[in-house]
């Protein structure tokens, strides 16, 4: 596939090298200069100039491209580069660095395929490695939903039920389910479930304590405490591609202001990261 992404700061120069590694076709809008040779040094193709340009976009590709990742610190060259691609009939995904507010969220939602805010990712993988536990959040999917994955206990009061018997609060659903030591799939009725096994389950932010009640087997204070945290408790085993890519998005590090973009820059990849702040700078100052 063909992707264009605006924004070549670790946010976007991380995820074109995950593309880049599953083989691929990646360009990369930039305008920051010592930005755009830290990307062109690991040999990507970079077109200098500002993201929210359609001539821009032209030159990078976007009348081919498959989907178009706007991922820069400028919350308006995203959108207005989500637009454009919109026109050209690609996919389209935003990156949002202000709070993560359901106006903000709702704001955008409806205009691209894709929101993403890579802080709040990053804090959930983060937080996942810092806790170890039986509980691992994988990713908000909106404003009051997070995704999680649930290690069933000798304490949860489930133990030894069929999914059939399974009965949770009205706003959580199990998406996948794995019986200890295999692959996670789509569960069927006639499933037991036992201390080791896990459960994917999909639950808004006011009924997560009593799900880890009831699958991991938590108190009402603990559960109440964790899941108040925003679903925190997490696992200790190795996170999805998903969660190890977020966490490469520095949760924290990229806020930016409209003017400046983002401060991304990676010190571990380039002499001149140091010199420069405005490193997600895929648009206009």
């Amino acid at each position: 596939m063909r992707f264009v992404i605006i924004g070549a700061g670790r946010v976007g120069l991380r995820t074109a090298r995950v593309l880049r590694d599953e083989d691929h076709e990646v360009t990369l809008v930039e305008r920051d200069e010592p930005t755009i040779r830290r990307a062109r040094d690991q040999g990507f193709s970079v077109v200098e100039g500002d993201g929210s340009r359609e001539t821009v976009l032209e030159e990078a590709g976007v009348a081919s491209a498959d989907a178009v990742g706007a991922l820069s610190g400028d919350l308006n060259v995203n959108f207005t580069a989500c637009m454009i691609a919109n026109h050209y009939g690609c996919r389209t995904v935003m990156r949002i660095d202000e709070a993560y507010r359901e106006e903000i969220y709702r704001k955008y939602a409806d205009q691209v395929n894709e929101v993403i805010y890579p802080e709040r990712l990053g804090a959930i993988g983060a937080k996942n490695a810092l806790l170890g536990g039986t509980i691992r959040a994988i990713a908000d999917v909106a404003p009051h939903l997070q995704v999680v994955e649930l290690t069933i206990t000798d304490a949860a009061p489930v133990n030894g039920y069929t999914i059939s018997e399974l009965q949770l609060p009205a706003d959580a659903t199990v998406l996948a389910f794995g019986k200890d030591g295999r692959t996670l799939e789509i569960p069927t009725e006639d499933l037991s479930i036992e201390d080791g096994d896990r459960l994917v389950v999909l639950a808004d932010f006011d009924v997560l304590s009593d799900v880890r009640q009831l699958l991991v087997g938590e108190s009402a204070d603990q559960a109440a405490a964790n899941a108040g945290t925003g679903g925190a408790g997490t696992g200790s085993g190795p996170g999805s591609a998903a969660t190890e890519l977020t966490l490469e998005a520095d949760a924290g590090s990229d806020a930016a202001s409209p003017s400046n973009s983002d401060s991304d820059t990676d010190s571990s990849t380039d002499s001149d990261s140091n010199s420069n702040s405005n490193s997600d700078s895929g648009g206009v100052n």
